[in-house]
This record gives structure tokens, sequence and C-alpha cells, in this order.
């Protein structure tokens, strides 16, 4: 079973927001980094690039496929990770220590679409 962590939300393309005041750190969960296999390219916006929900966002590319981020949110890039341009596998060690882009959030309400953990792993075992 693919670990799963309280307090975080979780949407159906297996991104998850980790919120911290008006920030959210957004990358894929433990799910989706199994399903891909070994990380080798993340693909990542610039900071002040805006994105916005249910909207590309970025890519992450395993040995097995590429895969397309989707924003669980809207708003505007702050930071990126970094450490994943030169160790994209990080994202296989721990993928919720390892997000991809912290968003300072346009409007916190689109966290209610989310998932929590309990609907998550429902929406996972399908």
């Amino acid at each position: 079973m693919a670990k799963v962590i309280e307090g975080l939300y979780y949407s159906e393309s297996h991104e998850f927001v980790r919120v911290e005041g008006n920030y959210g750190f957004i990358g894929i969960t433990d799910y989706a980094q199994n399903a891909l296999g070994n990380v080798v390219y993340v693909d990542m916006p610039e900071v002040d690039d805006e994105v916005t929900a249910g909207e590309e966002f970025g890519a992450v590319e395993s040995v097995k496929a590429a895969s397309d981020l989707f924003a669980p949110v809207s708003g505007t890039v702050v930071e990126i990770n970094e450490a994943l341009e030169d160790q994209p596998e990080l994202i296989n060690q721990d993928a919720f220590e390892n997000w991809i882009i912290k968003v300072e959030l346009s409007d916190k309400s689109e966290l209610d679409a989310l998932m929590d953990v309990a609907a998550y792993e429902a929406f996972c075992a399908k």
C-alpha cells in the first residue's frame, strides 16, 4: 500500500498540496511515484509563473513513462525544488518530502474540491 499523509490535500491526478499559511507545496504522491518507477527528470515551471487548478504545470519522466503534472490549486510559483534538477530520484525516495513547486495560493476555497486522506485512499483502492 502506498504511503499517505494526514493533513494534505489530494487530487485525482495524484498530486498533493501541503498548505502552510498562504502557501501550498505541490508534489506527486507516493502512489504516483510507485506507478512511475525510477524518476529521471522533472520539468518545472519558472518562479513567478502562474499555475491554474486543473491545468498542466510540468511533467515527471521516469524510465517507464512521462506523466504530466496538473496543478491541484491556482497560484503564483514562488519557489521550485532546485534539488530535483540534479536529483530527480529524490521523489522516489520520499515523494512527500520532495515537493516540486511552492505556490502562493490565489484562492484557498479551491482546496475544498480536493480529497482528504480517507477519500484519496478509497480512490486509489479502486
